[in-house]
Formats: C-alpha cells, structure tokens, sequence
C-alpha cells in the first residue's frame, strides 16, 4: 500500500469487532510514528494506551460517570459558514445510515455515548500535552496522530480520532496516572472495523480545491 492508498482508504470507523490488537503491533506503529514532523523536535505528544486488560478496568472505571467540564472546546463558539453546513452534514449523513431521524434525540445520544466505548474497539491510547504547550505544538499533535492513522491503515488496522474525549479529562488522567501538569488532547480507537455495520460505510465528502487553495 502506498501512501496516497492509505489516505485515502483512511476513515473514522465507528464499530469495530472484538478482534484483538496486540501490544507490540501498537508500540511499532507508535514508535515509527514517532517520526512525525514536531517544530524544534519537540515531541510533545504523550501517549497512553490502554488494551486487552487495562481495557476492561478501563470500561469498569468509567461505568456511569458523569460528563465533565470540556477540556477545551472541541468547535468554535458561534460556528460559521461553511464550517456549520460541513459538520451539520456529517451529523446527517452518518444518523441516516444507522436509520435514526432527526427528532429522535434518545438514539441520537445513545449513539454518542457509544464515543465513550470506543465504539467497541479491542485497544485505544489516549494523547495528552503538557499545558505550557502552545499552538504549534498542537498542531504536532496532529502530524503525529495523522502519521499513526496512515501507518495503522497500511498493517491493515483501523482507527477513529476522538477530541469527544474531552469530556472526560479528569477521569481519563486518574485512570492512566498522566501528571496534573498534562492536558487530554483526545483519544483513539483501535482495531478492525465491522464492515457489516451501516455506520461504516460513511465517505465523508471534501471540498475542491478551488474552495480551499489559492495559487498566488
């Protein structure tokens, strides 16, 4: 597989089968990946993962626990065009696969929570960052995750990037002992998708590039 094939095979999958991930194909792949672009090789990322029986406690710590405070906002306040219509269409486009309508907010939010399983993936890590860390060491975090995907996608393994871990920041940093000096960035989820499920056959569209790029 080449890159362009893994880019663009690359998706957020949203249910996954219970096939198990082992920890040395994870820390290979973070491990390559680690050779991510960082400004001033700073590497800021810092990685938990949390697999096989750390999984489990995992899914027993967080039982019912309430949502907390966000750990940053994972949209902008007041969200305009064309930003809205993209993330409104996603939103559509995805409950109308698994055949939930707009009014019924009770699946909608059943279907949410299934973030906080993620989705029923086998392994996840999550990415935190220390909170002196600026903008463009978050943008780090992004050439690091994104470097993770593709990797993960061309050994055959599927991945969904979770900023709805935010929620949970608090609860997160007890479970995998990250220092109170670190940020929750997000989370990952890790394994093989259900190619059965409805949910994954979402293409999410993008725009032209005459939308997005200006040649000067």
């Amino acid at each position: 597989m080449d890159v362009t094939e893994a880019v663009n095979r690359r998706k957020s999958v949203r249910a996954f089968r219970p096939d198990p991930v082992g920890d040395d194909v994870i820390a290979d792949l973070l491990t390559t990946a680690s050779r991510a672009p960082s400004g001033g090789n700073v590497q800021p990322w810092r990685i938990y993962v949390v697999n096989g029986e750390s999984m489990a406690r995992f899914r027993g710590f967080m039982g019912d626990r309430q949502i907390e405070s966000p750990a940053y906002d994972i949209y902008p306040k007041g969200l305009t065009e064309p930003y809205r219509s993209s993330r409104f269409k996603v939103g559509e486009d995805m409950y109308g696969l698994i055949g939930i309508p707009r009014e019924d907010k009770p699946a909608r939010l059943m279907q949410m929570a299934k973030n906080y399983d993620f989705f029923g993936a086998p392994a996840a890590f999550f990415c935190f960052i220390e909170e002196r860390m600026g903008p463009p060491q978050w943008s780090d975090l992004g050439m690091f995750l994104q470097t993770f995907m593709l990797l993960a996608q061309e050994a055959g393994i599927d991945t969904c990037p979770q900023e709805a871990w935010a929620v949970y920041q608090q609860a997160v940093t007890e479970f995998v002992g990250a220092p109170g000096d670190q940020r929750l960035f997000c989370g990952m989820a890790i394994g093989h998708a259900d190619l059965d499920h409805p949910i994954n056959a979402l293409q999410t569209e993008r725009e032209p590039l005459e939308v997005f790029a200006r040649f000067v």
